[in-house]
């Protein structure tokens, strides 16, 4: 169906709302697009960019097809809409980390709100790890550009702290990837870590276990040696 066909080019790819377009939105458009976003989040993170369809969004959703494509003309607009967004909210921590601040605070503030994140926002996790497991084809430009320059900066804070002593020499690009990686394992994998770590211990505390070792982990690496 034309509607459930994604295009790079041409007004249609656009991500911004077909009714953000309109001089006034109402507020029942909001929450329309609001709704229609959170069951595209849902089908999505579950089915991946090439297996949902705009009849599945639009069913999760609770409207009709025509409805839903007054909002956005394309899965494509839907989808870039969620990435976009995701991407804003999923880089705040980062933006946060101050060179300023003491290594060991600004760190552990960082792992505990990727944790945080892994916690309340699974299905925007799983979306974007289906995004790179195709190679990124929607957001590779964010990839390569807003995304690199945020990493570069804050590995220059990293090697500033290295430089003054405060924290081990380490290669600050591969501890921002690890950081990535172990936090967000609990999102991504979290039925893997409920079912092993069984019932006893699957609950909410979890996530303030994981945050314990994980700081621990880090930062007996990262603490400077002594001479």
């Amino acid at each position: 169906m034309a509607g459930d066909r994604g295009g790079t080019g041409g007004s249609e790819g656009m991500a911004v709302p077909r009714a953000a377009k309109t001089q006034r939105r109402t507020r029942i458009q909001e929450e329309k697009e609001e709704r229609i976003l959170d069951a595209a989040l849902e089908v999505f993170s579950s089915n991946g960019f090439r297996g949902a369809t705009i009849d599945q969004i639009a069913e999760a959703a609770g409207m009709s097809k025509p409805n839903l494509l007054y909002y956005f003309r394309t899965k494509e607009a839907i989808y870039r809409t969620l990435l976009e967004s995701m991407l804003f909210t999923w880089l705040e921590p980062l933006k946060a980390l101050d060179a300023e601040g003491d290594p060991e605070a600004e760190i552990r503030s960082y792992i505990r709100r990727k944790l945080e994140m892994s916690r309340d926002f699974p299905r925007e996790s799983r979306l974007f790890a289906n995004e790179m497991l195709q190679g990124a084809p929607h957001i590779e430009d964010d990839l390569t550009g807003p995304l690199k320059a945020l990493v570069d900066e804050k590995a220059e804070v990293i090697r500033s702290w290295i430089k003054n002593g405060k924290i081990a020499r380490c290669d600050p690009y591969h501890l921002i990837f690890a950081i990535w990686a172990t936090t967000q394992h609990y999102a991504d994998f979290d039925v893997q870590v409920c079912a092993v770590l069984g019932e006893n211990r699957a609950g909410e505390g979890r996530f303030e276990d994981a945050a314990r070792f994980l700081e621990q982990l880090f930062f007996e690496g990262l603490r400077p040696k002594k001479a």
